[in-house]
This record gives structure tokens, C-alpha cells and sequence, in this order.
């Protein structure tokens, strides 16, 4: 298994593509311009909506910041700091408010065509065993990786670390406090 780090800080901000806002694309998996699975860093400024993304599942988290109001079909949901990631429809395109100022978000962009997904939050101390072919962590704060018991890697601030087929084992992250850090998987559709 071979384990990739993306930095957030190596990675140049682009506009979203409705304009109101600007991301970093960590990922676009196994392609940019053909994704099935996309996670990025966005940096939200001002109150306005998302951008609409038909056929595709969305997870939010926020990772600086007082928090986000969105206006989704099912009602309004507030997402703060301490928040599990909110799930989604991208045709949905909420607005959003912010709470007391900007805000730094985590993104998971899945094509529903192309398999299924989920992010959910990371503690220490709690194994992530999932058997989907993708596999991924990322950290606001730094931290130790363990696969298997063993340190694998000490993982950077504002980093995202990730495995693709061959993904498996016990992950399980070690750090001083707990971190804000999520678990990201994928498994693609069988042919």
C-alpha cells in the first residue's frame, strides 16, 4: 500500500464555480477531469450559495470558523466546528449563511453513478476499518497514523493523507488532543 500526502498549502486556490467562493482541489479521483470522488478545502467569505452538482452526493464539515447556516430541502441545518460533516444532495445548492464571519470548509464530492462514499469524523483511539478500495484521512491538526498498531506516518496540519487499492488494515490516529480530522472512504460500482 502506498500512502500520498497532499498539503493544503501546496495547492493553489481556485474560484468556485459559481464564483462566490474559493477552494483548493486536494483530490480528484482517479482523475481530474473524469472524478468520481473529489475533496477540496474552500474558503468561504461572504453569505451566498453553493454551486449546483446534479448526480452527485456532497459531505460538509467546517474547519476554522464560528459556522455555516444551509438552507436545504429538508429544512435549515447549522454546521459548526464541533459538527459531524452534513450530508447532501449536490442538485440541492443551498444557500448559505455564515454564523460570525468566514469560514474554512472540507468538501466530498461522490458521483452517485460511480459508487458510494462517506466522511465521517476521526477520534483517537477509535479504529477505521473499512473495506472500500479508497481510504483516506484528512487533519486540521497534526497527528500520528497507525495502520495496524505500527506508526505509519506522522501526518502534517491541513494535510490530507490517502491510500487506493489496498487500502485495508486498522487505521487509527494517535495525537496530544483531539484533533479535527476526518475519515474519507470510496469504493467504486464492479463494472
Amino acid at each position: 500500500m502506498t500512502l500520498h500526502v497532499v498539503r493544503c498549502d501546496a495547492v493553489e486556490p481556485q474560484p468556485w464555480k459559481n464564483g462566490g467562493g474559493l477552494t483548493r482541489e486536494l483530490l480528484a479521483w482517479p482523475a481530474r477531469d473524469a472524478w468520481a470522488l473529489r475533496l477540496s478545502v474552500a474558503d468561504i467569505r461572504a453569505d451566498g450559495p453553493f454551486s449546483a452538482f446534479p448526480g452527485v452526493d456532497r459531505w460538509f464539515a467546517v474547519l476554522d470558523g464560528a459556522g455555516v447556516l444551509l438552507s436545504l430541502p429538508d429544512g435549515k441545518h447549522t454546521v459548526g466546528i464541533e459538527d459531524a460533516p452534513l450530508h447532501f444532495r449536490g442538485e440541492a445548492a443551498p444557500p448559505c449563511e455564515l454564523l460570525d464571519g468566514p469560514t474554512r470548509d472540507l468538501n466530498l464530492m461522490v458521483r452517485r453513478d460511480a459508487g458510494r462514499g462517506g466522511m465521517q469524523r476521526a477520534r483517537p483511539g477509535e479504529d477505521f476499518g473499512s473495506r472500500d478500495s479508497f481510504r483516506a484521512l484528512f487533519t486540521a491538526d497534526a497527528l500520528t497514523l497507525q495502520i495496524d498498531g505500527a506508526d505509519a506516518a506522522r501526518v502534517p496540519a491541513m494535510a490530507l493523507l490517502w491510500a487506493d487499492g489496498g487500502a485495508h488494515g486498522t487505521w487509527r490516529i494517535a495525537a496530544d488532543t483531539p484533533p479535527r480530522a476526518w475519515w474519507i472512504h470510496f469504493q467504486p460500482r464492479s463494472a
